[in-house]
């Protein structure tokens, strides 16, 4: 797969960055958060002007201490304002390091670290936007409360079904095997993901309706004929949403009930 470049993902983190304010601003900074229900905006804030401090560190090769300004982030005067810096910073660095920067990464499938730290940077501002357009309305928000455009959606769909769910090999401990296909409205791409052993193997396919036909003589997926099939259709940002826990069950078309019996309790991504 040809992944959207670093300008790209820059402009969507930028995009983010903005909803992310502007709602949490709105919102107030002791309101609960629907989408994180342990969180306010205030600490929704400083979880994210952390990350992005964090990110920034990793890409320069220094020494970080998220600890320390998630604790910051949450005793600051102005959090918006703190977040909004954090994020400027990121962003000059994602601009100034070279192509070639040597850095930790930590998904499989992962790009270049440049390309890799832009992309999850978007993602994470995206998804915790929503979290502060969550506290903003008061409830979890659907797909067209949300600004996210559809190729940021497809990117952010690829990253958890490619990146984060096939790290580890005990995720889906005591799951029966199944062959999940993913499938966006009106796009010509989409995802199979075979849940076996624990573990889940992701395989990207031409589009919708094709995803097991384009499994067939994938390494340790041609073999496996009794497996129960799953289908998750809809917009793309409703995927998007709900495989990222952001989205109630009407957001996508899950007939089998899949994301509420088996990927909410399995599939979260947390700091660590």
């Amino acid at each position: 797969m040809e992944h959207r470049s670093v300008e790209e993902q820059v402009a969507g983190l930028r995009a983010a960055v903005d909803a992310f304010a502007a709602d949490a601003a709105a919102a107030g900074l002791e309101s609960k958060v629907p989408t994180a229900p342990a969180w306010t905006v205030r600490k929704l804030l400083a979880h994210q002007g952390m990350v992005h401090r964090w990110a920034r560190a990793t890409l320069l090769g220094e020494d970080n201490h998220p600890p320390s300004w998630n604790a910051e982030g949450q005793t600051v005067e102005d959090p918006v304002g703190w977040l909004v810096d954090g994020a400027e910073a990121l962003v000059a660095t994602l601009e100034a390091v070279p192509g070639d920067v040597r850095a930790m990464v930590f998904l499989k499938d992962a790009p270049p670290p440049r390309l890799f730290w832009a992309r999850r940077q978007c993602h994470e501002t995206t998804i915790h936007a929503v979290d502060a357009l969550a506290a903003r309305l008061g409830r979890h928000p659907s797909p067209g409360d949300t600004r996210i455009p559809d190729e940021v959606a497809l990117d952010g769909i690829d990253e958890v079904l490619t990146g984060f769910i096939t790290r580890g090999s005990s995720r889906f401990t005591g799951v029966d095997p199944v062959r999940v296909q993913v499938a966006p409205t009106g796009h010509d791409r989409g995802w199979s993901v075979l849940i076996r052993d624990g573990a889940a193997e992701t395989t990207r396919t031409s589009g919708p309706g094709t995803a097991a036909d384009d499994a067939d003589g994938v390494e340790g997926v041609d073999d496996v004929e009794d497996v129960d099939g799953v289908t998750l259709s809809g917009s793309a940002v409703g995927l998007y949403l709900a495989l990222w826990n952001r989205a109630d069950s009407t957001a996508v078309e899950d007939p089998a009930g899949f994301l509420d019996d088996v990927w909410r309790d399995r599939v979260r991504v947390r700091w660590s």
